[in-house]
């Protein structure tokens, strides 16, 4: 909440009102609590803004931390320009656990794709593990319900047009660590796959889901 009401002034108020009157080509701001991303038609006016929002930014004791900071070429030239500079692809843009990077859709179209960011996949699988590992001794109905109410928020969050690949990378996960714990629970209880299939029929793990899919993100996007 605190910075929201900060950044709607130091950052917001004098972007909308101050900075792009006095650009060349369009921009636009992108905003999540402190995490923030700015658009430009042109490279010039990215620069100029860059330069500007540092000393915006310490008037009020702020600063760009400097590894998340970085100036990127996106968009529909963006593959033709990468090619120019000896790279293979764009580069991508990290925002708020996801990487975006330019792709496009079936008719050939330019399209802004969207997958989980590498560090907050291992780590969401690492706390799958963690938690799985202290469920160990629980019933397996018990077990189920864990499992589900944790592969739920994970979907919910991550559950958006073009990131299924990663979803059913989590969901694989956790089918492979939950018929290895089972089978640590006792001496002599390894689950077999054939068994563990009987266990799924009875007890299933949510399929992966997209909560926004693309016709919902493309009326997103038009707002």
């Amino acid at each position: 909440m605190l910075s929201n009401v900060y950044l709607h002034y130091a950052l917001d108020l004098w972007f909308e009102r101050v900075v792009k009157p006095r650009l060349r080509g369009e921009a636009y701001l992108v905003r999540y609590i402190d995490d923030f991303v700015l658009c430009f038609q042109y490279r010039a006016d990215a620069l100029r803004v860059q330069k500007a929002l540092c000393q915006r930014l310490s008037k009020f004791g702020l600063t760009l931390e400097s590894t998340k900071t970085k100036l990127v070429e996106f968009g529909r030239f963006a593959q033709r320009h990468a090619s120019k500079r000896g790279r293979k692809r764009p580069e991508t843009i990290y925002f708020l656990g996801f990487t975006l990077y330019c792709t496009r859709n079936r008719k050939g179209n330019f399209r802004v794709g969207l997958r989980t960011e590498k560090s907050r996949l291992r780590r969401a699988l690492m706390r799958l593990q963690d938690q799985m590992r202290r469920m160990r001794h629980l019933s397996i109905l018990e077990q189920t319900d864990c499992l589900n109410q944790m592969l739920r928020g994970h979907y919910a969050y991550y559950g958006i047009a073009g990131n299924i690949r990663a979803l059913q990378r989590v969901h694989r996960a956790v089918e492979r660590y939950w018929r290895k714990m089972l089978s640590s629970r006792s001496w002599q209880g390894q689950v077999w796959w054939k068994q563990f299939q009987q266990i799924k029929e009875r007890f299933p793990l949510l399929r992966p889901k997209l909560y926004l899919p693309y016709s919902e993100l493309q009326a997103i996007a038009a707002l």
